[in-house]
């Protein structure tokens, strides 16, 4: 291939001087251009100099909790304990702050509007608007705010970030999912740049629920060829490009359904009316309809992602009156704690549940509570979703992140 080449020294010319400083300025120009228009131009990243010191574990739970600090975070749908410390977002920052001192160690800033945060895989994952899309999507080092994997999103306004075994980025009319390294593995819905007609099944539907979990997506569809609404059981790690492979899919028969929760082999639906929690095998056969004593009506997420959390055994699920634990594998209602504020969290071997005025002490076997914790929530009664980092409680309130610490015994140092 011929290569441009400056004449010898003895051969040059003045024209061939401008002809090379031209062609240099050009290049420059170009590197300069590209590196304004990249992310790295327009973001600043601190990371932290050193390991952060976690909390020690909780030995037991305390006589009470009081609050060691609060921050605002928007940008945090459920509360964040990562990387032995607790994160924080809103507006165009995400920051890692010391559990116990609420002191910030690291910050990640970019000139675009956070669209939502969590937390999959070992990372924080932030995703920032740009123009209609939350394309921008970012993996922290939840240690050090160091960043890693970055990805290209179609996701709009409102999208969720669930699981982590996919990820799931939620969506009105799309979805996708990614695996750990954030490779896209399903588009789902009104694909933006489709590769061939024909490769997703249906057209103009809109999704209502979502949930994500033993490598399945559950999400609820009405579809304008549909009588009634419909559920879905995506397999990520069996689609091909475009085209989306499905353990079934399946007409409900009703109108109002949310998607609970989902493992390998099951998938729990909540049917509309008289709570009932509908059960699904892995083929799509109905396996059991279980009442549930909690009152009506039941809490409907505006984002479709029911609040639930879990431990080993079981998942706790949040009614928006009630706390229900779900067996694992079956999803199985196994107790009932009525009067409850959010799912509760594992603390010391116990499961600690926001109610009225603290936290109910309850045994994660039975449900049985042994009393309230007290917190003052400074006339805050509205839901509470709690998270732990070691002894420290991290509960989010509305939009602020509040962290709380075991109350020392009068006459302790």
């Amino acid at each position: 291939m011929p290569r441009f080449r400056l004449p010898a020294p003895e051969r040059r010319h003045r024209g061939d001087l401008l002809v090379a400083a031209v062609l240099v300025v050009l290049l420059a120009g170009v590197a300069i251009l590209y590196f304004a228009q990249s992310p790295a131009s327009n973001t600043e990243s601190v990371t932290a100099a050193a390991p952060v010191d976690p909390p020690p574990p909780a030995g037991a739970v305390p006589a009470g909790f009081t609050e060691l600090w609060r921050a605002p975070s928007p940008a945090t749908p459920a509360p964040i304990a990562a990387g032995g410390g607790v994160v924080v977002a809103g507006d165009s920052t995400v920051s890692g702050r010391d559990a116990r001192t609420g002191r910030e160690r690291w910050s990640y800033t970019r000139d675009l509007p956070l669209c939502t945060v969590a937390s999959a895989f070992g990372r924080v994952l932030a995703d920032y608007r740009e123009d209609e899309y939350c394309s921008e999507l970012s993996a922290l080092d939840p240690r050090n705010g160091a960043r890693g994997p970055t990805r290209t999103l179609d996701a709009r306004p409102g999208t969720r970030l669930v699981g982590d075994g996919p990820l799931l980025a939620t969506g009105q009319d799309y979805l996708e999912t990614m695996r750990s390294d954030l490779v896209r593995t399903t588009e789902y819905g009104t694909v933006r740049a489709l590769e061939e007609p024909g490769d997703q099944p249906r057209t103009g539907c809109t999704y209502s629920s979502f949930g994500a979990g033993g490598g399945r997506v559950a999400v609820t569809e009405d579809c304008p060829s549909d009588t009634s609404q419909r559920l879905t059981v995506l397999r990520p790690d069996a689609a091909k490009g475009d085209q989306p492979a499905a353990d079934f899919s399946t007409e409900l028969g009703v109108r109002g359904a949310q998607v609970i929760a989902v493992a390998t082999d099951r998938v729990a639906v909540l049917l509309p009316g008289e709570p009932r929690l509908l059960l699904l095998d892995r083929a799509g056969k109905r396996v059991g309809e279980v009442p549930l004593a909690v009152g009506s009506p039941v809490f409907t997420p505006s984002d479709g992602v029911a609040r639930v959390t879990r431990d080993d055994g079981d998942l706790y699920w949040w009614t928006g009156a009630a706390t229900v634990a779900l067996d694992s594998e079956t999803l199985e209602p196994r107790w009932t704690l009525p009067g409850t504020l959010g799912p509760g969290v594992p603390y010391a071997g116990r499961l600690l549940v926001p109610v009225p005025g603290g936290l109910a002490d309850a045994d994660p076997g039975t449900g049985v509570s042994r009393g309230t914790v007290p917190v003052d929530r400074a006339g805050w009664d509205g839901p509470v979703q709690v998270a732990a980092q070691g002894s420290v409680l991290v509960e989010l309130r509305g939009q602020d992140v509040v962290a709380l610490g075991p109350r020392t015994p009068a006459g302790s140092s």
